[in-house]
C-alpha cells in the first residue's frame, strides 16, 4: 500500500487538504484526533501525564488542555517530554490502522500528521506533501483561529521545523494562500496522480 505523509505547519490548511482528500474517497488518518483520542477521559496517555506534569495540568480526572499547552510551548523540554509519552502511542495506532486498510485491499493511504519530519514519521511513508503559505498568513491565521496573542502564535510556530527545512524535503508542495477552492484543485491532482503511481505498479 502506497502511503502519503501531509503535513504542514500549524494553521497552514493541512485540514483543508485532508478534507478534500476524504471527499475523493481517500482512507486519511489525522494524528492529532488520535493523540486527542490518547488524551481524553479515560485515555490511555493520561496516568503516564499525570505522574510527569502533575495534576496542575488536570481538572479532576480531565487533561486541562490549555494549561498543558502553556507549559509545553514554554518549555522545550517538557514539549519533548510530552512527545515522549504521546508518539509512541499514536505510532503504535496508525500502523494497526494501516495494516487494516492494506488486507482490505486499499491501494493508497494519507497520514496527516504536523509533526511528520520532526518525529522521523517520514520514514515510513512513500512520499511527502506539505502545505505551506507565507510566515505572515500563517501567523494571522493562527491568531485567529485560536484566539491567540501574537507572541503565543510565534511560540508555536517556533516548536516546529521552518517551512522552507520542511520544503525541501517534501515532494509535493500545496500553496494554501489563496482561496480553499485552489487548495482543492492542487490536491486533487495531487491525489490522482497517486492513484495512477499504485495501478501503474499493480501487477
Amino acid at each position: 500500500m502506497y502511503i502519503v505523509g501531509l503535513t504542514g505547519g500549524i494553521a497552514s490548511g493541512k485540514s483543508t487538504a485532508a478534507q478534500t482528500l476524504r471527499a475523493l474517497g481517500a482512507p486519511v488518518m489525522d494524528a492529532d484526533a488520535l493523540s486527542r483520542a490518547l488524551t481524553a477521559p479515560g485515555g490511555v496517555a493520561l496516568p503516564a501525564l499525570r505522574n510527569h506534569f502533575g495534576d496542575a495540568v488536570f481538572t479532576g480526572e480531565a487533561l486541562n488542555r490549555p494549561a498543558l499547552a502553556a507549559r509545553v510551548f514554554a518549555d522545550a523540554h517538557e514539549r519533548a517530554a510530552l512527545e515522549s509519552i504521546l508518539h509512541p502511542l499514536i505510532f503504535a495506532a496508525l500502523d494497526e490502522r494501516l495494516a487494516e486498510l492494506a488486507l482490505q485491499g486499499a491501494p493508497a493511504a494519507v497520514v496527516e500528521m504536523p509533526l511528520l519530519f520532526e518525529t522521523g514519521y517520514d520514514a515510513r511513508v512513500d512520499e511527502v506533501w506539505l502545505t505551506c503559505l507565507p510566515l505572515g498568513t500563517q501567523r494571522l491565521r493562527l491568531m485567529r483561529r485560536d484566539a491567540l496573542t501574537g507572541p503565543q502564535a510565534d511560540a508555536r510556530i517556533a516548536s516546529q521545523w521552518p517551512q522552507e527545512a520542511k520544503a525541501a524535503r517534501a515532494h509535493v508542495h500545496i500553496d494554501t494562500s489563496g482561496a480553499p477552492d485552489d487548495t482543492a484543485a492542487q490536491v486533487q491532482a495531487a491525489w490522482r496522480a497517486v492513484i495512477h503511481k499504485t495501478h501503474a505498479a499493480a501487477p
